[in-house]
């Protein structure tokens, strides 16, 4: 799938998906991953990592 379709069945814009594919958002609201695990089929460890401030 392209990211322009997942943004589009997720429900955001293709700019915020790519900041969140590249590490980059600080937040996210739990019905956008929702949305993200139900068009991936996923988890949200899946997709999720935890990165400590350095």
């Amino acid at each position: 799938m392209s990211s322009g379709e997942l943004a589009q069945r997720v429900g955001i814009t293709a700019a915020n998906l790519s900041i969140l594919k590249t590490g980059k958002a600080k937040a996210i609201r739990f019905t956008t991953l929702e949305a993200l695990c139900a068009a991936l089929d996923c988890q949200p460890g899946d997709i999720l990592e935890y990165r400590p401030d350095e």
